[in-house]
């Protein structure tokens, strides 16, 4: 990545531009996330914390006035399972190829297991070959196909892949993408 963005938890100083970063998205990203993620009272939630789960900016550009190039959401499910952690992310059109999502996909695996989370998992549009290929890269793998699962804007019904990734029996493999200097321990 040629440029410098910075990862940092949400707060309610990053509501509006992430606001804007939501609205600047081309209508067919909207389409693939389940969030009202252009109301202001649901992301004002999420920096209040009363959503649960926590989520990730990436800044980009100069301090006084920093545009959101990247978000990343872990939030535990409810009940039986909340060991598990749904990892949501989003990058902006002119960031993608950057190495921005790598960026965040690992900050969701550092704060998970930081979290005590033993399995995360991601929802992707099966057409969506460069998310399929991050989450592998990380050591995600499919656990389900969802056939006609989503609709588009257009009406058109699209699968939906679920990919997760079991901490526990993936320890080497997160030293292996360098998540063990992340966390600041020996995974070996």
């Amino acid at each position: 990545m040629d440029r410098t963005v910075e990862i940092v938890e949400l707060e309610s100083a990053h509501c509006d531009a992430l606001l804007r970063f939501f609205g600047s998205l081309p209508e067919g990203d909207l389409t693939f996330i389940e969030e009202a993620v252009t109301d202001p009272d649901v992301v004002r939630s999420w920096a209040s914390g009363a959503s649960g789960g926590r989520r990730f900016v990436a800044l980009d550009g100069s301090p006084d006035a920093p545009e959101i190039a990247g978000y990343v959401a872990v939030r535990p499910l409810p009940g039986w399972s909340s060991h598990v952690g749904e990892v949501r992310l989003v990058v902006s059109p002119a960031s993608r190829g950057s190495g921005l999502g790598r960026q965040l996909a690992r900050q969701a695996l550092v704060t998970a297991v930081g979290d005590g989370l033993t399995k995360l998992v991601v929802e992707v549009v099966a057409e969506q070959g460069a998310a399929l290929a991050l989450f592998t890269a990380l050591g995600f793998t499919g656990e389900a196909l969802l056939r006609d699962h989503i609709r588009d804007r257009e009406g058109n019904l699209r699968d939906l892949m679920v990919l997760a990734h079991h901490v526990d029996e993936t320890w080497a493999g997160m030293a292996t993408v360098g998540l063990d200097e992340a966390l600041g321990q020996d995974l070996s």
